[in-house]
């Protein structure tokens, strides 16, 4: 019933976005927004539960230890054990740095939401989750490859530790060889030997490829060496098909390099593969991350680094560390500064950084004759063996 008297008291307002009709008016607002903005990261990155995460608190950097490994020997009787002569096993570490703090916003003014016909905030907010993912995952991506190049951190004099591993795939100078079912299936068998016989685990192995070769390995499923996959029908058309092979878990993405950009580039010396109509992609061309670019801790290479040979990255679980400070979060603007704005700045931030850990968890797919050379025209042989 309206009040006709202006004494009569005004209509209890019920404020949907308040938690227990106290405080913030805006509260719960907040809370569903957060939940979307993760779920929009989450969805979207695989990398972050591939490799060894850690929590960092309470400094700027984290310490991961190596232990080479050591030799054993038969018992003079009479003789004291007082441990081994050469002092096995040796020692090392490895140092991962938090970058600087990461972050995607916008600025949604209050009136677009009034006058907007969809959910604009939630929109929004899977977009910056998007952003902040892939970032993350080209990070670590990075870390991997450049891992496949590196000797081991343990480097004594006298212990013998396992570097790196990059496999060639196919045997031409062509880009096209990285889209070959048969030569792909071939360098993963190549993968997964090198790290047999470099002691790595064969617990928690994957591979990531671009989504052509992995949907080019779908297409040949039973006529191309593949035997642990899903049932085929539906499964198969889903692009869900391939399992692993050799034992190695493969999963698609477009972030890693390829070919000297991220994810999507046609190879081909005569056209083969290219669409008719390119039109425009996802995929951009790598950027320089070394430890000298704005907001990197980390030495995450160069573009010049990566060439355009790499084209895929198969790996174990410690072929790559990535520390957190902060983990994917909103943050949104209220009180006074939305009522001086007219609207609400959504902030969605994260602090990490990464590095590789054990390079002989590391493999990297290549092609071309000379795939260790980088954009200086020196070729990288230390501690890499390339098949």
């Amino acid at each position: 019933m309206a009040h006709q008297n202006s004494n009569e008291p005004l209509a209890d307002l019920t404020q949907l976005g308040q938690s227990n009709l106290t405080g913030d008016t805006r509260a719960l607002y907040l809370k569903l927004f957060s939940g979307e903005m993760f779920k929009g990261f989450q969805n979207n990155t695989i990398a972050r539960d591939l490799v060894m995460k850690r929590t960092l608190r309470n400094g700027k950097s984290l310490q991961f230890i190596y232990t080479g490994r050591t030799t054993s020997e038969f018992h003079t009787p009479g003789n004291s054990i007082l441990g081994n002569s050469d002092g096995a096993p040796p020692v090392a570490e490895k140092t991962i740095t938090c970058d600087d703090l990461l972050i995607s916003s916008a600025f949604v003014y209050e009136l677009d939401e009034i006058l907007a016909h969809y959910d604009l905030r939630s929109e929004i907010s899977r977009k910056i989750g998007y952003a902040l993912a892939e970032k993350y995952d080209r990070l670590i991506f990075r870390a991997i490859a450049r891992g496949a190049r590196q000797a081991s951190p343990v480097s004594a004099t006298g212990f013998t530790e396992p570097g790196g591993t990059q496999v060639r795939v196919g045997s031409s100078a062509n880009e096209s060889d990285a889209y070959s079912s048969s030569a792909l299936v071939s360098a993963f068998y190549d993968a997964a030997a090198a790290m047999d016989e470099k002691g790595v685990s064969g617990d928690g192995r994957v591979a990531v490829l671009n989504p052509r070769q992995y949907y080019e390995l779908i297409q040949a499923v039973g006529t191309n060496g593949l035997v642990n996959r899903d049932v085929q029908g539906s499964a198969l058309q889903g692009g869900n098909g391939i399992i692993e092979i050799a034992g190695i878990r493969i999963y698609k993405s477009m972030n890693i390099p390829f070919l000297g950009n991220y994810g999507t580039k046609y190879g081909g010396t005569t056209g083969v593969n290219d669409p008719l109509n390119t039109g425009d992609f996802v995929g951009a061309a790598l950027e320089d991350a070394g430890d000298a670019a704005t907001g990197i801790n980390n030495d995450y290479g160069t573009a010049a680094e990566f060439g355009s040979k790499s084209c895929g990255l198969i790996f174990q679980r410690e072929a790559a560390g990535c520390v957190e400070a902060i983990g994917p979060q909103v943050q949104v603007t209220s009180g006074d500064t939305s009522i001086i704005y007219q609207g609400d700045v959504i902030v969605g931030r994260l602090a990490m950084g990464a590095d590789y850990l054990n390079p002989a968890a590391c493999v990297e797919l290549i092609v071309g004759s000379d795939p260790s050379v980088d954009g200086s025209g020196v070729v990288d042989t230390t501690g890499a063996a390339a098949f």
